[in-house]
């Protein structure tokens, strides 16, 4: 399950390396959650950053419990799966992101956040599907999940699955709209672990509240009560 990431990175920044514009203001995030809305690039429009919902409106969160099914897809079943069969075929997206985190269980009550990111610290992009629905008020609103497969072996020490990162040669080909289901599932695996590396951060980034900084700064091994654990 991927539940939270970061895009710390200027709208200048985030146009260079995808090459669309974003025409609206963007402020770098450091700890972006579900039903948050947020700038995706999309098979319809791939020279231009949309912003959608991840997974659910804030309006429809009220409401509804924020399920795993409604913020990740699996990839190996994407392509089967009724509900989203029709999105992978002619909805996909292109999430950009500069890490994101997992929590590591080290008890019943012990969990330590991690952040996982590139070397350098440099854009990539989660492969996404996305959704158009009208809302009660007859609204149109998008959505989008992230799509999630086995972990690397830099993630595996801490959960089992982890979000599908797109290679940057292949990121054009996932926003095409004529690539086929074969060329499409070839993407679908977990990333190099030789081009990652991941370390422990505050347990300040459990509250979504906290979107600053200091959620993504190394530190030494803390579980959820800022308490300093023997484990790495």
């Amino acid at each position: 399950m991927c539940g939270r990431y970061s895009l710390n990175k200027s709208k200048i920044a985030l146009e260079e390396r995808f090459q669309a514009e974003i025409l609206t203001d963007f402020n770098p995030r450091y700890n972006i959650a579900p039903t948050q809305l947020l700038p995706v690039l999309t098979s319809e429009s791939p020279k231009g950053f949309s912003f959608f919902y991840w997974g659910i409106t804030p309006d429809f969160a009220k409401n509804k419990t924020v399920a795993q099914k409604l913020i990740n897809a699996r990839a190996d079943t994407v392509h089967q799966k009724v509900s989203f069969k029709s999105s992978f075929e002619k909805r996909r997206c292109l999430i950009p992101a500069d890490g994101f985190y997992e929590w590591k269980r080290l008890g019943k009550k012990t969990i330590t956040p991690y952040r996982f990111t590139m070397h350098d610290e440099s854009l990539f992009a989660f492969a996404g599907i996305w959704e158009e629905y009208e809302n009660e008020k007859g609204e149109t609103n998008h959505t989008f999940l992230i799509l999630t497969t086995d972990a690397n072996r830099v993630v595996q020490d801490v959960h089992d699955r982890m979000p599908v990162i797109i290679s940057r040669e292949n990121e054009k080909k996932w926003l095409d709209k004529y690539s086929t289901i074969e060329e499409l599932q070839k993407m679908l695996i977990p990333y190099s672990s030789e081009e990652m590396i991941s370390y422990t951060v505050s347990p300040l980034v459990n509250q979504v509240a906290n979107d600053n900084p200091s959620v993504m700064r190394k530190t030494s091994p803390m579980d959820q009560f800022g308490n300093y654990t023997l484990f790495g």
